[in-house]
């Protein structure tokens, strides 16, 4: 199947410093690929380029059969972009900005209202069609970006940690809707720090720091591919008699064990004798569960925190 979009050998420096280094991947049509990795790890900058907002120093990309950026304006016009901070116009209200928006894009008016009941009602905001950004709540404003990236039909879109800042309720809502776009075909482009959200949406991962690609593939072929599949974590009251197992006998019943904070991480192919010998220290409290793709990334690129910028 031909690639929707497709990176060659991106690559951006500024400075000296090598922000992105010789990134490839594609996005075939009605795919959803995720694109994770710690602060600073080159995911911004690679969006940027997508987007044609920042020129690649070196590598090509192709859009919808297009090259980017010199057919940039014919790319974007195809594209739908939901980003990180609320770019909505708070003078006007839900069905104005839709009506806007879809204006920038040369539509004509009365196409866009054609448009607008449905993408509100695909947003679950019918009911919100005169109320101003101010009046809704962050999951309402998030809908309301999808639905304004939505606008003018978009093949693709690119969403930039479309959940961020969303209470539980309104993150599913959000799936839920991104989830229908898959299924009409659409394309996606994701970045999220939630873990739980990458391995729900996505159907391929793209898992980069330092602005490389350190591993790609589907959810759950990664996770086999790169762990045990059980995690015992134990911790406890005092945390210090927890810390002690990491290097206790007991760490000889893991294939790998990692000490975070207060709770020691046992990676195993079978836990039965490791929680069987944990029954002998009862103050601790114990979790027994599959491995997981948070467990994934935290392997790939470390438990260090990483400021932003």
């Amino acid at each position: 199947m031909t690639p929707l979009f497709q990176a060659r050998h991106l690559t951006k420096r500024y400075g000296q410093a090598t922000v992105v280094n010789d990134l490839s991947f594609h996005i075939a049509p009605g795919e959803c690929l995720g694109l994770i990795g710690p602060n600073g790890a080159g995911k911004t900058t690679t969006i940027r380029m997508c987007l044609g907002q920042t020129a690649p120093d070196g590598g090509a990309i192709e859009a919808l059969g297009l090259q980017m950026p010199a057919d940039a304006q014919a790319i974007k016009a195809r594209l739908g972009v939901v980003s990180q901070m609320d770019t909505l116009d708070p003078d006007f209200s839900c069905a104005e900005n839709l009506l806007v928006f879809g204006r920038y894009f040369g539509l004509p008016k009365a196409a866009v209202q054609a448009r607008i009941p449905a993408l509100l009602d695909f947003a679950a905001l019918a009911h919100k069609a005169r109320a101003k950004p101010g009046e809704l709540s962050g999951g309402m404003k998030r809908r309301l970006s999808l639905a304004r990236a939505l606008v003018n039909d978009p093949q693709l879109l690119l969403l930039d940690e479309p959940t961020t800042g969303l209470d539980p309720q309104a993150r599913h809502l959000m799936w839920e809707r991104l989830q229908q776009l898959l299924q009409q075909g659409k394309s996606i482009l994701l970045t999220t720090h939630f873990m739980d959200e990458a391995e729900r949406l996505c159907h391929r991962l793209l898992v980069i720091d330092h602005g490389q690609k350190i591993a790609e593939g589907r959810p759950r072929e990664l996770i086999a591919q790169h762990l045990e599949p059980d995690v015992v974590e134990v911790y406890g009251s005092a945390g210090s008699e927890a810390q002690a197992l990491a290097t206790s006998p007991l760490s000889a019943l893991a294939a790998r064990v990692e000490v975070s904070g207060e709770t020691v991480f046992f990676y195993t192919h079978d836990a039965k004798p490791l929680l069987a010998a944990l029954a002998d220290h009862p103050t601790l409290r114990t979790l027994h569960r599959p491995a997981n793709l948070e467990d994934l990334f935290l392997k790939l690129t470390g438990r260090q925190i990483r400021e932003e910028g």
